[in-house]
């Protein structure tokens, strides 16, 4: 029980796939400029990680391995991604049609976003167990939605104040988002990654 904590703490803050291995920038800086999108995409986010990775567990250890097929593995992985991310397409299209509009084109960019694919391949490379895998999908999404949510408020805020003209933008955007992964970078050593 104890590995489990210390893979989704290490998932979650010490190893933050965002933050840390610089995985999912293109989302972090394109969808944070509001925290309730942020959060949107952070949950869709959740979602396809997470089963991403089980899904993608179970086709390398019952698939691919047992027929050699290693090879395949990062078109196999894409393609599960890319089914999941048209069901929770679908589905945020029905369910919430404002969140739907407000995510636009960054949506279906789940798909090559390379924080579910390198979670994925990741758990498969730490040869983590079954449960390990969820534990890790889930505290590398809680994290990627964590520094999302994070980094939208800061950049609400930052719009909110005196910008110099030079600054405003992107430049600010990239210096918040520095300045939020060397505040993480405060948690390595707390957990082995």
């Amino acid at each position: 029980m104890a590995d489990l904590v210390l893979i989704f703490i290490g998932a979650l803050l010490v190893n933050n796939v965002v933050l840390a291995r610089f995985l999912g920038i293109c989302p972090f800086l394109g969808v944070s400029r509001k925290v309730e999108t942020a959060l949107g995409m952070g949950m869709a986010v959740v979602f396809v990680m997470t089963v991403a990775s089980v899904v993608s567990w179970y086709v390398q250890y019952f698939v691919l391995s047992p027929f050699g097929l290693e090879y395949l593995q990062t078109i196999a992985f894409i393609l599960v991604i890319a089914a999941l991310v048209q069901l929770v397409e679908m589905v945020i299209q029905k369910v919430s049609p404002v969140l739907y509009q407000s995510l636009g084109i960054f949506l279906p960019l789940i798909t090559t976003n390379c924080a579910v694919l390198g979670v994925a391949v990741i758990a498969i490379q730490k040869d983590y167990s079954f449960v390990e895998t969820i534990t890790f999908s889930l505290g590398s999404a809680a994290g990627f939605t964590l520094a999302m949510v994070l980094f939208a408020g800061l950049r609400e805020r930052v719009d909110l104040g005196p910008v110099p003209e030079s600054f405003r933008g992107t430049a600010i955007a990239l210096v918040t988002g520095g300045l939020l992964s060397l505040a993480f970078m405060g948690f390595a050593g707390m957990v082995k990654g």
